[in-house]
This record gives C-alpha cells, structure tokens and sequence, in this order.
C-alpha cells in the first residue's frame, strides 16, 4: 500500500497533467496545421537521429570471436592429483554446416526459431511480445531470442536477466547477421551451443550419445539432440530416458507441424525407442557437476579467467577435492529421504560445504537439488541468508572466551531491556542465571544477547570478521548475537568461519 503523503502527490501530478491536457484540446491549437509540421519533423529527426545512433552502435560491436574456436579441453584434479572432470568445448571438434544432415538442421530451427530464414537475425514480433511480457513481470525471463541471439547470448554476454542485456543481444545479433550468411549463423550455432553432460556442439554430442558422427545422425536422433538446448540437465537421456523421449516427440511434432516432415514420417520416428551408445565416452564430462560449477565459479570471478578460456584453453585445474567426500554428499543429495518435500513443480533446496579445518581445502560442495543446468545458482556458495543462532559461537561465545570466559562463566538469563531491545528465549521462560555452556547448548537467545552488551559490539563482529565473515555498519546492533545480519552469509562462508574452532586447543 501507497503512503497517504504518496498517494496524494500522485493524485495532484495526475490532476495537473489532465489540467493542461483539457487546456490544450480547448485551445484547439492541436488543429493548427504548423503544429502538426512541427511535431512531425522532430519526430523525424528523433528517429532519424535514433536510427543513426543504433546503426553506429551496431556498427561498433565486435563479432571477431566467431572465426577464433576454442582448441583444448581442460581438466579438473582432485587433493591427490587424479583427473575428476574434464570441460570441454565443441569448437575444439567443429564440423561445416554441409556434414549436417537436413533434419538435423529442420529440427533445431523447428524447435528454436521457426522464421530463422525470414528475420534479419532479430524476430521483431516475437521480441515484442516477450518485452511486453517482461516489462509486465519485471523479471526478463520471457523467450523470444531468436538462433541468431543465442549465439550472440552465449558468446558475447553474461547469463544475466535484465532489459539491458536484451538490448545488447538484440545488436549484437544485427551485427552477426550483416557478418555472416544464415547458413553459416547456423552452422556456428551448432558448434557452439551446450547439449548437455560437458558436451558443446553437434559433432560432439552427436558421438557422445549415440557414438556417431553428425552426418549419420537419424530423424529421431536429431529430434533428441535438438530438444536439449532448453535444458540439457532436464531432458539427458543418460539422467531420464522417459523426459528424453517425451522432449523428443515435441520436437518431432513441431517438424511436422511445421511441414518438415510427413505424417508417416511422424509416426515412424514416434515409435523408436532412444537407443544410446554403450558406456559412452568421456566418462569425466560432467562429472561432480556442483563441484566443477563452484571451480568454474572461482576461476572467473577470483582469477579473472572467461568462460571461453575455461571451457577450452587447456588449463589444468588442481583442488582440494576428495572424491569419496563428493561423492557421499551428491550421493545426499539425490536421496529425496533426507528432505522435506516441496511444491509439485518445485523441490526444496539445498547446499552443503565440507571444509578441510587444517588448510581451507573443500573437500566437498553441493549447491542444489535435481535437475540443474550449466553453472546452477549455486546454494552452498551464492545463496545469501540469516545465520541464526548458528552465528551466536562467531558472534558472542568465541569473542567471550578470547576475553577471558569460561564454559562455567554465569550468564543473565532474566527480562531484558537494552534500549528498546527486548529478545526472549525460544521457549519464552527464563533461568536467572545459566552457564556460557548450556546457554550454548540450548541456543537461549538472553543470554547471548546480554553477553554481546557485556564484551561489546566491536569486539563480536571483529572476531566475527577475522573468521572471514563480511560484515556492514548496518550490523553494528544487538540483533548480531542472534545472527540478524544486513545481508546474510552462504553455506561455504559459514563452514569457512567454523573451521576456526576446530584450529583451536580445546578450552579446559
């Protein structure tokens, strides 16, 4: 709801503009004829001016990566030196459009841009009505690229969902066109999109899942691969054969709707069932995926690397990995028993963080449930939440013992009152007075707080922040002791803070 104050200068600005708008249409000097002259050269020169600036801009953009493919995969090492996973791209194995076959080429245009040989590279009615859908929502997540902008999209922008990348997208995608011919959008198309299981581009997923190569491809195979892109962790026939099979016959059915393919046709590749190659290869694309997103993750955020590089530079990659820890945690959480159950179109999420105390290695990292895509938000790393009263040993107890408590220390465990700052317990009693132990124990929130007062707000968030906890002015309030923060702490970061404790001697 609208402040009272708000709502009344809004309903003065509305009256205000219909004012003068009633004024002008009285004056009838809308009628005058120099006035509509006068309007429409400055639209004109509006949009002549617009027109230019895009142009230019357009003009501008740098498309030069197309001719430049990747060359090596790069591999993942574990704490002990062994290879656990392998990232690759398919420009490493590219393959011209003329070695594709047909309804290969039919079926991804079915499937992602049915007018792909009609628009100049950016199908203005379907990027209308997804803006209108966008600007209506407010979150970007509406369809509506084109091939042409995917290519641009995975080449030369961030993942992100904002108008402005659209826009971007949108020019870069004029720019392609004006470079390439629509054959070879396509073919540069397939060599660079994501099918899923570390595989990038047609030939390589072509010989991954069915141990082919692109041009023997059948309809039905290619009515598979073409249904990947959308979401290759969804719909891997390797994870689920049955959402494989049922993406596959939508494909097959916008073919035929689309007159690509005949009705006997349809219904011949309907009934094949999705044969795949035998023990395929490549066994490390892929492989201990949360993990490998938090590497890619750290790589270009913390080391300044690019996707590009890091999918096909060759670049050797050693962690603190240990396979049995990894694969215990992903083993977790695959097993639905170990969680609450959630919506029918969305399951709860998670994610765990296993540090090493001794040297900060990570062990283990799971950063979501289910199905997922390439670098999945990641909940063990990105996810920003409350602490709790799991911050009260980082907040107050372990700043306390440096100052010089012990676990017999007594603490106030009464009614409360710091300035307007009244908490209460969980089970809304009080003691009188507890030990620093069992207040720890029970994760009574009195005397925590009260402790807090005690030491000082600078002493706990400064032990708080040497634990490598980010810490605001916002934070600098009582609530610290109950693990209210400004903005939040990730699964890693707290498992990174409690590994103090286990460094430190035991308090006798």
């Amino acid at each position: 709801m609208l402040p009272d104050k708000l709502k009344s200068i809004i309903i003065g600005l509305c009256d205000s503009v219909h004012k003068r708008l009633v004024h002008f249409m009285a004056s009838k000097f809308w009628q005058n004829p120099k006035f509509w002259r006068r309007f429409a050269l400055i639209a004109l020169l509006v949009l002549l001016f617009s027109a230019g600036a895009t142009v230019l801009w357009v003009a501008s953009l740098d498309v030069s990566k197309l001719e430049s493919p990747l060359a090596q995969p790069t591999f993942i090492y574990d704490q002990n030196g062994n290879k656990v996973s392998q990232l690759s791209s398919s420009k490493i194995e590219p393959v011209s459009i003329d070695k594709v076959p047909l309804p290969m080429r039919e079926a991804i245009i079915a499937v992602e841009d049915r007018r792909f040989y009609e628009h100049q590279g950016v199908d203005v009615w379907s990027t209308l009505r997804a803006l209108a859908h966008d600007l209506k929502s407010w979150d970007f997540s509406e369809g509506g690229s084109t091939i042409t902008q995917q290519l641009a999209k995975n080449l030369f922008l961030p993942s992100d969902k904002t108008l402005g990348r659209k826009f971007k997208e949108a020019g870069y995608a004029l720019k392609i066109k004006l470079t390439l011919s629509k054959d070879q959008i396509l073919e540069s198309y397939l060599n660079h999109i994501y099918f899923g299981e570390g595989r990038w581009g047609i030939q390589n997923a072509a010989h991954f899942y069915f141990g082919k190569n692109v041009q023997d491809l059948s309809l039905e195979e290619a009515a598979m691969l073409a249904g990947l892109p959308k979401a290759p962790s969804i719909y891997s026939p390797l994870k689920s054969k049955d959402k494989a099979l049922e993406r596959r016959n939508v494909v097959l059915s916008l073919m035929k709707e689309q007159n690509y393919i005949s009705e006997s046709e349809y219904l011949k590749a309907m009934a094949k069932p999705v044969y795949l190659r035998k023990d395929p290869d490549g066994e490390l694309s892929g492989k201990y995926a949360p993990y490998v997103d938090y590497v890619i993750e750290e790589a270009i955020s913390r080391y300044g690397f690019t996707e590009d590089q890091i999918l096909g530079s060759g670049l050797q990659i050693y962690t603190q990995m240990d396979q049995v820890v990894q694969k215990a945690a992903e083993d977790v959480y695959h097993d639905n028993r170990f969680f609450p159950p959630g919506k029918s179109d969305q399951i709860v999420q998670s994610g765990i963080a296993i540090i090493d105390q001794r040297n900060g290695g990570i062990r283990g990292l799971v950063g979501y449930r289910g199905e997922s895509s390439f670098r999945e938000f990641n909940h063990a790393t990105q996810l920003k939440r409350q602490p709790g009263s799991s911050f009260k040993p980082l907040s107050v107890y372990g700043p306390a013992l440096e100052k010089g408590y012990t676990p017999y220390s007594l603490l106030y465990d009464g009614p409360l009152d710091l300035n307007g700052y009244k908490p209460v317990d969980w089970d809304y009693q009080t003691r009188g007075y507890v030990s620093l132990q069992e207040a720890l124990q029970n994760s009574w929130n009195i005397p925590a707080v009260w402790l807090l007062n005690e030491i000082g707000l600078d002493t706990g968030m400064a032990f708080a922040q040497r634990a490598g906890i980010p810490l605001s002015k916002g934070d600098h309030t009582l609530s610290l002791a109950l693990g209210g923060l400004s903005t939040g702490v990730s699964p890693l970061q707290m498992a990174q803070a409690y590994s103090s404790f286990a460094n430190l001697p035991p308090i006798l």
